[in-house]
């Protein structure tokens, strides 16, 4: 397994991670995703233990604990073995107060991890989305405040715009306390958007990317073709996709599965492998999170690495792919001299 540095860390994280969605099954959403128990999830963590995968993700409100607590219970007495990755911030609770990014928040959160995963401590904690109703200095010194106290080691952003992330580094840096060193995003072929801001804001403050859905809830899995109905068993079909139906173009989708059908063959891996190899060789890429539903899906996901695409059919998957961008990134690609493309795409043009 290839191992990579997480942004300004000293950290070295597996290029695939084990997303833990899948464990619980709590409510329809996640019940869609699947409903691993524990005795399937210990064998699942073995797998990954076994191929080189020690980092772990889940989230407080993945089955609203039931995920952090499956998962304790699968890596016990495995702990000094793995990277161990949560995250808070979402409503988990009634009230005004058990949602957001707030002190009060936060640090009830922290303690309900730890006690829900059995560890005394979280290797990488994320804020799952932007708040902006806390004033980020209260959520970075809090964050802080927990890095000094040992119970979290790392800290990282999730889901937040370019604006979001580069004004919590500022404040970070300005008060000397600890900064997001990584920044979970959706980053697919489906969905290229992190290229337009996030990838260059990476590069250029040395902020890792961690991929989540990097097979677009499954619609890069092999399953879905033109002029075929949606598989009836599918995150999409049952309702439980993070990746909305109203933001997936078909006829793109297609486009980008014929070109995936085309590299798959012509490498004799599955569509699935060509998608998650494709994403592993994008710039700030530090890992990119799988999942699974069973062992065969887990060991398949797994087959993503140790080759890579070649040059000429990153070109091709990156053609069928492309979508024009959003204002300002299309007026500022008029004039690529004032505003250069990073070096890795200036060599694929």
């Amino acid at each position: 397994m290839e191992f990579r540095q997480l942004g300004a860390s000293g950290l070295q994280v597996p290029v695939l991670s084990f997303g833990t969605a899948t464990f619980g099954g709590g409510g329809d959403f996640f019940k869609a995703w699947g409903s691993t128990q524990v005795e399937e999830a210990t064998r699942l963590v073995q797998l990954c233990l076994e191929a080189g995968v020690n980092f772990f993700d889940t989230a407080d409100i993945y089955s609203q604990g039931m995920s952090e607590e499956i998962l304790g219970k699968a890596i016990e007495g495995q702990r000094d073995k793995i990277i161990l990755s949560t995250k808070g911030t979402f409503p988990f609770g009634p009230g005004p107060n058990n949602q957001g990014s707030s002190r009060w928040h936060l640090l009830k959160q922290v303690e309900g991890s730890l006690k829900r995963l059995r560890t005394d401590y979280i290797d990488l904690y994320h804020m799952h989305g932007f708040d902006g109703n806390t004033p980020v200095e209260e959520t970075l010194r809090t964050l802080d405040d927990l890095v000094q106290s040992g119970k979290v080691r790392y800290l990282a952003a999730s889901n937040f715009s370019g604006w979001h992330l580069m004004k919590s580094l500022d404040v970070s840096e300005k008060y000397g306390w600890n900064r997001y060193v990584a920044h979970q995003v959706y980053y697919s072929l489906v969905h290229r958007e992190y290229e337009w801001e996030l990838m260059p804001l990476g590069l250029d403050q040395n902020v890792g990317a961690i991929i989540w859905s990097p097979l677009a809830a499954g619609r890069l899995g092999g399953k879905y073709r033109r002029g075929q109905p949606l598989p009836p068993d599918s995150r999409v079909a049952q309702g439980g996709s993070p990746v909305p139906e109203a933001v997936v173009n078909e006829e793109h989708l297609y486009t980008i599965m014929d070109a995936l059908d085309a590299v798959a063959a012509e490498t004799e891996k599955t569509v699935a492998q060509v998608a998650l190899n494709w994403l592993l060789q994008r710039p700030t890429v530090s890992s990119i999170i799988i999942g699974a539903r069973n062992e065969e899906q887990l060991k398949q996901n797994l087959g993503a690495v140790g080759w890579n695409l070649s040059k000429e059919q990153v070109k091709r998957l990156d053609a069928a792919s492309d979508t024009p961008p959003i204002y300002p990134y299309w007026h500022q690609r008029q004039n690529i001299k004032l505003n250069p493309l990073p070096p890795f795409y200036q060599g694929l043009k």
